[in-house]
């Protein structure tokens, strides 16, 4: 596989056929790398670094989607996990994909966006790849938050998790990758490795490096079964 980057996006060079072209959307360049370091010389995936935020992320995947054909699309980069299902250097996989702060709020609490009468807040991923993945990177599985202002205290971790019991970790993009891929008809992942727990922010305690690197080990044990995920287990 030859890696070419052009205007933020790596790119193969290897010609197959679109059904197992995939879209992996990172928020930043670092991340980008390392997820383009898993990809083998059979690969053939298109890994752009989107921007922070959901709508960034969305605006940048739609663009990547509107030229070319993909049969996947995955969010992947770093997170905070939740402790204590999620410690710093394990990876999760979504089972489903949720926009934490998309809503009102109101005297009795927060009210998600859809009991308001419109709009989505979830994204399911097909759940046989999911399951797959998971044996194959040894990866937790849960609800992955998508936040636009990321977690910094104790109170608001704790609400997150009252109102989100199965979420394992919370990151900025994910959601709107997802609402992207969703506009084209296509299947959504997301894949996160942990770099710091969600609650009080402490910078001495991320693991930022620790957690790129087991970002590349993780899609480098997922590949396998990306690359021969094709139109016919999306229905299934």
């Amino acid at each position: 596989m030859v890696l070419q980057v052009q205007e933020g996006l790596l790119t193969t060079s290897a010609s197959t056929p679109s059904s197992v072209r995939i879209l992996v959307a990172t928020a930043v360049p670092a991340e980008r790398d390392a997820v383009a370091r898993a990809f083998t010389n059979d690969s053939l995936v298109d890994v752009i670094a989107a921007g922070v935020g959901p709508a960034a992320a969305a605006a940048a995947t739609a663009t990547a989607l509107a030229g070319t054909p993909y049969a996947l699309v995955v969010s992947a980069g770093i997170a905070g996990g939740f402790l204590p299902e999620a410690p710093v250097g394990s990876l999760v996989i979504a089972d489903e994909i949720t926009a934490a702060d998309l809503g009102a709020e109101t005297p009795d609490g927060f009210v998600p966006v859809t009991e308001l009468g419109f709009g989505t807040v979830t994204h399911r991923p097909p759940s046989a790849l999911v399951r797959d993945l998971a044996v194959a990177a040894g990866a937790r599985t849960g609800a992955v938050l998508t936040v636009s202002t990321v977690t910094g205290t104790a109170v608001r971790a704790a609400e997150l998790r009252a109102r989100h019991p199965r979420a394992l970790a919370e990151a900025m993009e994910g959601f709107g990758v997802a609402e992207a891929a969703a506009a084209h008809g296509i299947p959504v992942l997301e894949l996160r490795a942990v770099s710091n727990p969600v609650g009080p922010r402490d910078r001495a305690a991320w693991r930022i490096g620790d957690a790129l690197a087991a970002l590349t080990e993780g899609f480098g044990k997922c590949t396998p079964v990306l690359e021969s995920w094709n139109r016919h287990d999306r229905i299934h």
